[in-house]
């Protein structure tokens, strides 16, 4: 199979790497204390992927963020601005729980949790519940932190996009119009990327797919890094999927 190009961010010797990089596309800053419950996960204290508070100790975020073994993973929550923030009461450090399940190849089940060194005070979104399905073309919203445009510039402050959610069959047909043989992974959900300019990119890994004030899905991958928008959705985890492996321990890795 084909390899998909996963939303992560990363810089290595001053240079973006092919299909690693970050950006909201035609998105706008988001408000100073809005949107607490992003989490911006970090390698040596650098920003690589999103993520999302869901208890007071436990972040969510894409198990593809740690495909390459990174050295010193932490988390910083309470801040739109990363050029703002205190490591005393804003940087966590984590142990990570990545999906039994979770396919290098085809980035099914691309999910893992973030426990936090300590419990946060800020106020956890909420999620689904097991049974619930997203409609089409549901106004949503993604965020993250990075670049705005392919190629740069990079940000500091979290910006956010209004998306609209597809429907898996159009989703397939318009990913199979564009790459021949391509089979999308189950429990998704696809949304932006096509029918419109908006949408997340190399960076936003990791973050939240919001719905009606809810954590839906998680930034999953996009067509070939492209972020000029070509007429192919977006893919994101789909949280409700999820729901039994987040809420049991003993199913999932000890953490």
């Amino acid at each position: 199979m084909f390899r998909l190009h996963t939303l992560l961010f990363i810089v290595l010797a001053g240079s973006v790497q092919k299909a690693l990089g970050g950006e909201i596309i035609e998105g706008e800053e988001v408000p100073p204390n809005s949107f607490q419950f992003m989490a911006s996960v970090q390698n040596n204290g650098k920003h690589f992927c999103g993520g999302f508070l869901i208890r007071k100790d436990i972040v969510l975020t894409a198990a593809h963020c740690f495909i390459k073994k990174k050295s010193n993973v932490t988390v910083v929550l309470g801040t739109h601005d990363l050029s703002k923030v205190n490591e005393r009461t804003m940087r966590y450090n984590v142990k990570k729980c990545k999906h039994a399940d979770f396919d290098n190849s085809s980035l099914a089940s691309d999910i893992t949790m973030l426990k936090l060194s300590r419990p946060s005070k800020i106020k956890p979104i909420k999620l689904p519940n097991k049974k619930m399905k997203i409609k089409h073309n549901t106004t949503c919203l993604v965020a993250g932190w990075g670049y705005i445009k392919s190629g740069g510039p990079r940000v500091a402050k979290l910006r956010e996009a209004d998306v609209a959610t597809i429907d898996r069959r159009t989703c397939q047909r318009k990913w199979a119009a564009a790459e021949k043989k391509v089979v999308l992974p189950a429990n998704i959900i696809c949304a932006g990327g096509y029918g419109t300019k908006k949408g997340a990119c190399q960076g936003d890994s990791g973050g939240p797919l919001v719905c009606n004030k809810m954590a839906v899905g998680i930034v999953s991958f996009n067509f070939h890094g492209n972020c000029q928008y070509p007429n192919v959705p977006n893919i994101y985890t789909d949280i409700s999927k999820f729901v039994a492996w987040i809420d049991y321990p003993k199913k999932r890795c000890q953490i």
